[in-house]
């Protein structure tokens, strides 16, 4: 009986985290992304196969996690950074709501019989793009504080602003709108208000409020006292009529500064990341299928013009504020869909009676279909983008051709030469970068320009008069393509290769690299004998402790050769050796040897 009883419980909750234990990786793992796994979850679960009904309700609760993901980029974005961003917030982003706006209004007009109020509010709700879906993208791909990704997140912002004068409007435009002057100034008013308060609030009261629970040492309250900022703030804008994401994100900047920044956001980082994936499945779990079958050919033909037109409209205007190409694609690529606002904004205007309930519907299902293809949108964009060299640059190789040439010229080349210079040996250097060619020749260095990857370069630069080629190329796809075209094209010459890992060691070795040594292991050695030093083991003794290591590496190397990766795991230490080091100084053991002899 109790388990009956308590089964409609966690029946909806053992649903959503199963669907998305199981949606998110699999949909990883085929290349299609996380976002696009928590949709399907939630579409099976809701419309599909009809486990959950209440989709909407659930995507209330669920708006925390991009008011959460919104907090953390503000804790990333301290004040003089967000005001360095102020050309691309309100510039970029002020042209691109307008003028998406009033273009998807014009097209909603020529295509139905609707009012002006109501293509207004159809063409700006559109011009919205969601905030979660496309920083979820960018922090996916590692590309938050990119130049098309800070462009992108530029203008997302503005659209978070903009949502407050397009709810006030909202009784403007609505039929009989007798005191809607009166209604949209009171909302104004409190919501300069209400982000005044909030201003004043995080500089002068949160920092003393987190210093105080931190002194009490409960981790328990700190995390207590993380959650009432974020939630106050974003019910703060929500009461005065603002976006509550944007609450949580100015409340995050006011924070930026702060010593507990830190601490801020790992304790809401988990929250984030759960409440994010909620509401991604909410998404799904809301659309009506009924609605979306009703009007499939309405949906097949407004999606892809919404999502043309507002990509055409965002690659203009960022190459107009001097965005390269790629950059400018990326961002088209990145915020063509509807937004999560929009389905604020259409149910308002159906609630003022703008349009009718069932143009509502139809608007969030067109949103819902455009968000789901934002991850195809993003592929498409990237399939587009051009394979052009960042830079340009003459490939003079005059001078070139001595006895060791090196191909690459990062952090780790530039040691390799320091070694190789101070013994008397020449080296042509070849790099492939621009930048750091001319930045080498200003400290001196005679290095060339030039792609390593190509043939025509290695042999202009004397590849065939050279002695040793040391290949110092960051990462191993850069580097096993030097290696296979040597091996193919100049198969006698003696290759020295920084390997990238174990793995990589390995399939350099069956290659018949003739020395290769992983960027971070002789690194990693010195640095864990000076620990040892600290914590009092003699300088001999670490010595010969980290001389151990490397040789059981190497015979671990050697044993993965034949057997595979997974072999050797006995020559790894997973514990601390007890009661003491299984190695001694040399001296002692020279002693112990001696006495043992006399002993004899």
């Amino acid at each position: 009986m109790a388990v009956e009883a308590a089964a409609p419980l966690y029946y909806e909750p053992l649903l959503l985290l199963g669907g998305a234990v199981i949606a998110a990786p699999l949909f990883a793992r085929i290349g299609l992304g996380t976002i696009l796994g928590y949709l399907a979850a939630g579409i099976a679960i809701g419309p599909v196969l009809l486990l959950i009904s209440d989709g909407k309700e659930l995507l209330h609760v669920a708006e925390l996690g991009v008011v959460f993901l919104l907090f953390i980029i503000g804790l990333e974005l301290k004040p003089a950074r967000l005001w360095a961003m102020r050309r691309s917030i309100f510039g970029m982003g002020l042209i691109q709501v307008s003028v998406t706006g009033v273009a998807l209004a014009m097209i909603a007009m020529l295509l139905t019989d609707l009012s002006y109020g109501a293509a207004f509010v159809i063409g700006f709700g559109l011009a919205l793009s969601s905030t979660a879906f496309s920083v979820q993208t960018l922090e996916s791909q590692g590309s938050l504080n990119s130049r098309y990704g800070q462009t992108a997140f530029s203008i997302l912002l503005f659209q978070d602003l903009a949502i407050a004068p397009l709810l006030a409007l909202i009784p403007l435009l609505s039929p009989g709108a007798e005191g809607a002057d009166a209604i949209s100034l009171e909302r104004f008013g409190i919501a300069l208000a209400s982000v005044l308060g909030l201003v004043l609030a995080g500089r002068y009261l949160l920092n003393p409020l987190f210093r105080v629970i931190a002194n009490t040492g409960a981790k328990e309250v700190m995390i207590a006292a993380a959650l009432l900022v974020v939630l106050g703030a974003a019910a703060l804008m929500e009461v005065a009529g603002l976006s509550m994401a944007l609450g949580a994100f100015i409340a995050g900047v006011l924070l930026a500064e702060s010593s507990f920044r830190h601490e801020l956001e790992a304790n809401i980082e988990p929250f984030r990341g759960i409440l994010l994936g909620l509401f991604f499945m909410a998404i799904g779990l809301s659309l009506d299928l009924g609605m979306v079958i009703d009007n499939w050919l309405t949906i097949l033909i407004a999606v892809p013009i919404l999502m043309l037109v507002k990509a055409v409209v965002l690659y203009l205007i960022s190459r107009a504020f001097s965005c390269q190409h790629n950059d400018a694609l990326r961002v088209a690529a990145l915020l063509p869909q509807g937004g999560e606002f929009g389905f604020v904004l259409f149910t308002a205007a159906a609630s003022a009676f703008i349009f009718p309930q069932a143009m509502a519907s139809l608007l969030i299902a067109i949103v819902t279909v455009s968000m789901a293809l934002t991850p195809l949108s993003v592929r498409i964009g990237e399939m587009l983008v051009r394979n052009e060299p960042d830079e340009e640059m003459d490939e003079d190789f005059e001078g070139a051709g001595a006895g060791v040439m090196m191909i690459g010229f990062s952090r780790f080349g530039q040691m390799v030469s320091q070694v190789l210079l101070s013994g008397g040996t020449d080296v042509t250097i070849i790099d492939h970068s621009a930048d750091r060619v001319r930045a080498a020749a200003r400290f001196g260095f005679r290095i060339y320009f030039g792609d390593g990857r190509r043939k025509e370069v290695l042999e202009a630069a004397g590849i065939r008069h050279a002695k040793i080629v040391a290949v110092c190329t960051n990462g191993a796809a850069s580097t096993d393509q030097i290696v296979n075209l040597i091996r193919a094209e100049f198969p006698h010459v003696r290759l020295f290769v920084r390997s990238y890992d174990r793995a990589h060691t390995l399939s350099l070795r069956e290659r018949d690299v003739e020395y290769e040594l992983r960027e971070t292991v002789e690194s990693a050695l010195i640095f864990g004998g000076k620990t040892l030093q600290a914590l009092g083991t003699s300088e001999e003794i670490a010595s010969e402790i980290v001389e151990d290591v490397r040789r059981r590496d190497e015979e671990r190397l050697a044993i993965q050769a034949v057997k595979g990766i997974y072999a050797g795991n006995d020559k790894m230490r997973v514990r601390p050796v007890t009661p003491e080091p299984l190695v001694k100084p040399k001296r002692e053991s020279q002693r112990l040897d001696h006495d043992s002899e006399q002993s004899a």
